[in-house]
């Protein structure tokens, strides 16, 4: 352990999709919680949650609310975290940042522990949670890079609406059960709430997470290309995404290509990612054992499976990589990261 034997934990967005799943995971992992402080929007201050049973009173997430913090855990939204994350540093608190606002800046360090853990070292106060298609895709591929080398990587994702907040969930079901009773459904919410148009995403899929950028792919796949480099410290890489958001509601699948440096076996892949950490290999087509995104809601795991060698290229692989968008996608992974500060005594 660090310096401290506990510590005083805020999370940001308490009230929140991702910041529940917060609690409930420093709840989980007997994580050494001095005093825990629920921050929010003002809105949500004087609301009550529990932690381990005891009643804790939300309070509003003002810079004064950080003193004497040593480890905060934002999770609600960009411009809070802008506006706040550097006032919870300059009052001695470590920040674990789940939003993009600081994911690409060149002093902050962008982890998924598995991968990249030494990278703590270099924080100056902010630590960046990468978005969570990105951490699944780099939980199962970093084991590969080390072993065999990686030089390119394709990926389509069939993301859950859960990554798109709680109205999104909710959007999901009110449509489905409307498309059912044989209604018509209102769309509000997807593709990207403050846009312009909106689609029904219940039996139905949307090509499109967030808005679009200037070179046809949205920020969503701008977010996996640019924070794979980053995790992995490969710049070079050729990767590309497409980004899909399905009526599911929790759990992100992702088809990726890959192509490495050295010919192996897909036994020899398998046996690789079936002893990395955070990865459970669900992979035996006679029995149908495959990931599925209804199957890995709970687990902090990424799950893997479908392995299979390209029909033309001797260098190519196919993988089916599945895992819980709130938990290892956020919140697991934000607590990890905290776990692995104290670990490695940083904090």
């Amino acid at each position: 352990m660090g310096n401290k034997q506990s510590y005083v934990v805020a999370v940001v967005g308490a009230t929140g999709a991702v910041g529940q799943q917060m609690i409930a995971t420093l709840e989980k992992r007997n994580f050494p919680v001095k005093e825990i402080r629920y921050l929010s929007s003002k809105r949500s201050a004087g609301s009550k949650l529990t932690f381990n049973g005891q009643e804790v009173i939300v309070q509003e997430a003002t810079p004064d609310a950080f003193e004497g913090v040593d480890i905060a855990l934002f999770s609600a939204g960009g411009s809070v975290s802008k506006e706040l994350a550097p006032e919870a540093v300059k009052r001695g608190a470590v920040v674990v940042d789940n939003t993009s606002a600081f994911r690409m800046a060149e002093d902050v360090p962008l982890v998924v522990p598995e991968v990249n853990d030494k990278d703590l070292f270099n924080h100056k106060g902010i630590i960046a949670n990468p978005n969570c298609s990105t951490i699944q895709m780099v939980v199962a591929l970093e084991p590969i890079r080390q072993t065999i080398g990686l030089n390119k990587v394709v990926v389509s994702t069939y993301q859950a609406v859960s990554g798109a907040g709680v109205t999104a969930i909710d959007a999901l079901k009110e449509q489905a059960q409307a498309f059912l009773n044989g209604e018509e459904a209102k769309p509000s919410v997807l593709p990207v709430k403050s846009g312009d148009k909106h689609y029904q995403i219940a039996f139905n899929a949307i090509p499109q997470i967030d808005v679009f950028t200037e070179n046809g792919y949205t920020y969503e796949e701008m977010k996996m290309i640019n924070e794979t480099k980053k995790i992995m410290h490969l710049p070079e890489l050729q990767i590309s995404a497409t980004c899909v958001r399905l009526p599911v509601i929790s759990g992100h699948s992702e088809s990726v290509y890959i192509e490495v440096d050295k010919e192996v076996s897909v036994a020899e892949l398998k046996s690789i990612l079936s002893d990395s950490p955070g990865i459970v290999l669900q992979d035996d087509p006679d029995q149908q054992l495959y990931p599925m995104p209804f199957y890995s809601i709970g687990s902090n795991d990424v799950f893997v499976g479908r392995i299979r060698k390209d029909l033309d290229n001797p260098l190519g692989f196919h993988l089916w990589i599945v895992s819980d968008n709130l938990l290892k996608g956020a919140a697991w992974n934000s607590v990890q990261i905290a776990e692995r500060l104290i670990e490695l005594s940083i904090i």
